[in-house]
């Protein structure tokens, strides 16, 4: 699989569910980036647009990095080593920004380039407020976040909000890696079967299917709030 745009890595349908036992869900891990924030694509274009940098040198740079990220087998590149933590965010930002350039042909500026990309404070409200209704019904909730960079996460929402925390500079591994969303159903000390998943990455959502979790493609909050609702009003039992 080949992509020009790293949009279409993103926001690639989930695809059906290869293995997906019936089971009360008991817990919501929600993803955070383009769920609990607005957008991805959003936020780096307005980067783009703020440090006038060319677009497509950054769709050439990433966009082969990003299709390797998630297609089964992809060469290991920058973006495992990022959000595995194998190398350090000033690292990242002076490779990338070797490989960018500014619409007047200039070089672009590498220290603090994440946190400019991908800035904190930006949190949706509503998708907020869908947590603690998750919590008020007595389900457990965890964050499973791909990092690029901890600047971006208001540590301090977190207690209120989560049972669990991955973050995956933090344990080592990264979605769509199997391990990292059996580590994250442990935490919350349930099995993959009693846990729904948000994100709004369609490869991330079909590997949390294969290993029992209960998927909901994230596209934006009114849809994965009624998708979610429907599910809890069911008795938290996925419907076929």
């Amino acid at each position: 699989m080949a992509t020009e745009n790293p949009e279409d890595v993103l926001f690639a349908p989930a695809g059906p569910a290869r293995s997906r036992p019936a089971g009360e869900v008991r817990a919501v891990v929600f993803d955070w980036g383009g769920v609990l924030t607005p957008p991805i694509p959003a936020l780096i274009r307005a980067w783009a647009t703020a440090d006038q940098v060319d677009w497509e040198s950054y769709l050439a740079a990433v966009g082969p990095w990003l299709t390797a990220a998630y297609e089964s087998g992809g060469e290991r590149n920058p973006v495992h080593a990022l959000e595995r933590g194998e190398c350090t965010v000033a690292e990242f930002e002076a490779l990338l920004a070797q490989r960018l350039v500014r619409v007047d042909g200039g070089p672009v500026r590498a220290a603090g380039m994440l946190a400019r990309m991908l800035p904190a404070g930006q949190p949706v409200t509503v998708m907020y407020d869908l947590i603690r209704d998750v919590r008020a019904r007595g389900l457990r909730t965890a964050l499973l976040s791909n990092s690029w960079g901890d600047a971006g996460y208001p540590r301090a929402d977190f207690p209120a909000l989560f049972d669990s925390v991955v973050i995956s500079h933090e344990v080592g591994m990264r979605k769509p890696e199997p391990g990292i969303f059996l580590h994250t159903a442990a935490s919350l000390g349930l099995p993959p079967s009693q846990c729904a998943f948000i994100d709004d990455i369609g490869f991330n959502i079909a590997a949390a299917e294969a290993l029992g979790m209960t998927g909901i493609h994230h596209t934006d909050p009114a849809a994965t709030a009624a998708r979610l609702s429907e599910l809890l009003s069911s008795g938290g039992r996925p419907q076929y």
